[in-house]
């Protein structure tokens, strides 16, 4: 191999370690550098659009089977999850379990 296929090989397995770390935090709700803070929010999400782990029935993000279902929570800034309003009601910072 000459020094142009090594370079181009460690720079993709940079590139591919780099996208895999974002994808991480993105799932996980790690907080980039300077990103606002972040709390879980029950009951708010739509359905398929929770966040990671939503309780008995569910294994993970993506996979609540109705909108606002209680044990389903979502990323939301820091201090709005009480004033989201939904047909049920406003979100919570506790879970139902």
């Amino acid at each position: 191999m000459n020094n142009r296929t090594n370079i181009a090989a460690v720079s993709a397995v940079l590139l591919t370690s780099l996208l895999a770390g974002a994808t991480h935090a993105q799932q996980t709700g790690a907080p980039k550098a300077g990103a606002q803070p972040m709390e879980k929010c029950y009951g708010v999400a739509l359905a398929g659009k929770n966040d990671c782990k939503a309780g008995a029935g569910t294994s993970c993000a993506a996979t609540s089977k109705v909108n606002y279902q209680k044990n389903a929570w979502k990323l939301v800034p820091a201090g709005t999850c009480e004033k989201i309003k939904t047909p049920s009601g406003f979100g919570s910072l506790v879970s139902p379990n």
